[in-house]
């Protein structure tokens, strides 16, 4: 009986995931190449624009869409504090999805969507599973889906790939969303704040970056 629940679901998950491609597909939105266009699409659903905004995170690891030009969007779309708290939310659930889409329906098929720096990364978290997530989520400009989908390829628990990604995430959300906020106030004071935080986040990302290396190599 259990190995049929199982069966069954994954088979309401891929479902699931097909309708939501289908969606994908028919609105076209991932076509739309600018934050500007993107946010007037979600604000279009009006009091279901949070929602569509969170599903549309949620499913991005499947088109592999900038993870950073949707969280701009979110910025531009909800300010500052709600466009953070659903894109954390948005981006969670997205991370999820992709690390148990590799994990349960296996590499042949993730492969279809992702990269082959997915297989390369599942060597490594392999090895030191939270610390390594942890460091590539603090890298802003490694791709937010292929770690997850390099996760979901190795041993790593759920529990630990779920922390390191939720600390790891927090200051890349914040940049990103802000810059969303403030874009409409080029040139003000608030708008070369955030262009300072983002380049603070790339030289931490370096940083990291550079640990990494270090601790692969140990």
């Amino acid at each position: 009986m259990k190995k049929y629940m199982k069966w069954i679901k994954w088979f309401l998950l891929l479902l699931l995931v097909s309708s939501v491609v289908y969606w994908l597909n028919k609105s076209e939105i991932f076509q739309y190449a600018t934050p500007e266009q993107l946010r007037d699409f979600i604000a279009s659903y009006k009091v279901l624009a949070p929602f569509v905004y969170i599903l549309l995170f949620t499913f991005v690891p499947l088109t592999l869409f900038p993870d950073s030009v949707l969280a701009i969007s979110g910025g531009m779309c909800f300010g500052l504090f709600w466009g953070f708290v659903y894109t954390m939310i948005g981006a969670v659930c997205g991370g999820t999805l992709a690390f148990y889409l590799s994990r349960g329906i296996g590499r042949k098929l993730v492969k279809t969507f992702s990269k082959k720096e997915a297989d390369k990364l599942s060597t490594i978290i392999n090895e030191r599973g939270f610390i390594i997530v942890l460091m590539l989520r603090l890298i802003p400009l490694f791709p937010f889906d292929v770690i997850s989908y390099g996760a979901g390829f190795s041993n790593i628990k759920y529990r630990d790939y779920l922390l390191a990604t939720i600390v790891g995430i927090i200051p890349g959300v914040l940049v990103f969303t802000n810059i969303g906020t403030q874009v409409s106030k080029i040139g003000s004071f608030e708008f070369y704040i955030s262009i300072s935080m983002l380049v603070l986040l790339v030289v931490c990302g370096n940083f990291f970056k550079d640990k990494l290396k270090v601790s692969m190599k140990s």
